[in-house]
C-alpha cells in the first residue's frame, strides 16, 4: 500500500494528466481581446456546446468523434467556421459592426410612474411541463395594450421543482430534488409575428436552484428596456448545470443510444422543468433549434410540425409574467 506523503503526488500527476487531456479553447473578441462570453458552439448537426462566462468551451474528438466542424457564434459577432482538427487554444471574433446602432433613449424617466405587475401561471403538475435542453429557444410574446411609454423592470420565470421521493411529490413539504442550473435571457423586437432583432446585446443570464421556489425573478431594470409599440418578445435557454458557484460545468449535453440502424442522440434534458398552461388564450409561444443555423421560429402550436405533449393537452404556452412601469404624461 502507498505511504500517504506518496499517494498526494501520484494523484496530483494523475489530475494533471486528465486536465491536459481536454483541450479547452477560449473566445476571444478580435478588437478588445475580452472574452464571448456564452457563444454558441454548433457542431453542423442539430448539436453544440456553449462556452462559458469566460469564453471557454471544452472539445475533443474523443468525446464528438463525428463532428468536423464548429461553427461559432454569439450576439454582436460575425459567425466563423473552424476545423475541428487541430482546434486552436484560442479563436477570435469579430465585431458585427452594423449589428446594433447606438439606442438612446430620449424619454425623461424622472417623472411619477404607476407599477404594473403580469403574474406568471404556476403548476407542480410534472406532466404539463416542458422539459429543457440545450438545444431550444423559448420564446414568449407580450403585447403592448396602449400607447404609454412602459419600462420593463423584471421577468418573472415560473419553474416546477420535483420531490426528492416521486411518492411524495404532491405534498408540499416534501424535500425538493436539487439542481443548479444556466439559464439565458434575451429580448426580441416584434417582426410580423415573431421574434425579430434582438432589443439588447448585453448577456443576461441567472442561476437558479430549488432554494429560489417556483418563480425566478430575473431583475432588468438597469438595461432600460422599454417596451416598442408592437410589444416583445422574452427568451429563455438553458445553458447547462453549474457547480456550486455558478460556474458552468463542460458536461455533454446529449446521449448516444446504439439502435441496429446507428447511432441515436438524444438531447439531455436538464432541471427545473417549466410548467406551460392552457389558461392564455392566444398562441404566444414560440420555439426554435439553436444549433441549426438559419433555423426558424416557429409558433407552438398543433399543425406546425411539433411533437409534444402538451399540444395534445391544450397547453400551448409557457406562462412568463413581469413586473413595469407605466409613466404619466408629462
Amino acid at each position: 500500500m502507498l505511504q500517504l506523503n506518496k499517494l498526494y503526488p501520484f494523484l496530483a500527476l494523475t489530475l494533471c494528466v486528465i486536465l491536459n487531456s481536454t483541450s479547452q479553447t477560449t473566445i476571444l473578441s478580435s478588437e478588445t481581446d475580452y472574452p464571448v462570453s456564452y457563444a454558441t458552439i454548433s457542431f453542423g448537426n442539430g448539436q453544440g456546446i456553449f462556452a462559458d462566462d469566460e469564453g471557454y468551451f471544452y472539445f475533443t474528438k474523443k468525446l464528438y468523434a463525428d463532428v468536423d466542424s464548429l461553427y461559432i457564434s454569439a450576439l454582436g459577432f460575425k459567425e466563423k467556421s473552424i476545423a475541428a482538427v487541430d482546434l486552436p487554444k484560442t479563436i477570435y471574433l469579430e465585431t458585427e459592426t452594423d449589428a446594433l446602432d447606438e439606442i438612446v433613449i430620449n424619454a425623461n424617466l424622472n417623472r411619477k410612474f404607476k407599477k404594473e405587475t403580469l403574474k406568471p401561471y404556476l403548476d407542480d403538475d410534472y406532466y404539463k411541463c416542458w422539459l429543457p435542453t440545450i438545444e431550444s429557444e423559448i420564446a414568449v410574446y407580450f403585447p403592448n395594450e396602449d400607447e404609454q411609454l412602459k419600462k420593463i423592470t423584471s421577468i418573472l420565470f415560473p419553474i416546477t421543482l420535483e420531490s426528492k421521493d416521486w411518492k411524495k411529490r404532491k405534498r408540499s413539504n416534501a424535500d425538493k430534488r436539487a439542481f443548479s442550473t444556466l439559464f439565458k435571457v434575451k429580448f426580441y423586437t416584434n417582426n410580423k409575428g415573431l421574434p425579430g432583432d434582438p432589443l439588447t446585446y448585453e448577456n443576461i443570464v441567472f442561476r437558479t436552484t430549488e432554494k429560489h421556489g417556483d418563480e425566478y425573478a430575473l431583475d432588468v431594470s438597469e438595461y432600460d428596456l422599454m417596451i416598442p409599440s408592437d410589444g416583445f418578445f422574452v427568451s429563455l435557454q438553458v445553458l447547462g448545470y453549474t457547480d456550486s458557484k455558478g460556474k458552468l460545468l463542460p458536461n455533454k449535453k446529449y446521449k448516444e443510444i446504439k439502435t441496429k440502424d446507428g447511432i441515436v442522440k438524444i438531447p439531455t434534458n436538464f432541471r427545473p422543468l417549466l410548467p406551460f398552461t392552457d389558461a392564455i388564450d392566444a398562441h404566444r409561444t414560440y420555439i426554435k433549434r439553436v444549433f441549426i443555423h438559419g433555423n426558424n421560429w416557429v409558433q407552438f402550436k398543433e399543425g406546425n410540425g411539433i411533437e409534444s405533449g402538451l399540444l395534445r393537452s391544450d397547453l400551448n404556452n409557457y406562462g412568463v409574467g413581469m413586473t413595469f412601469n407605466i409613466y404619466k404624461d408629462e
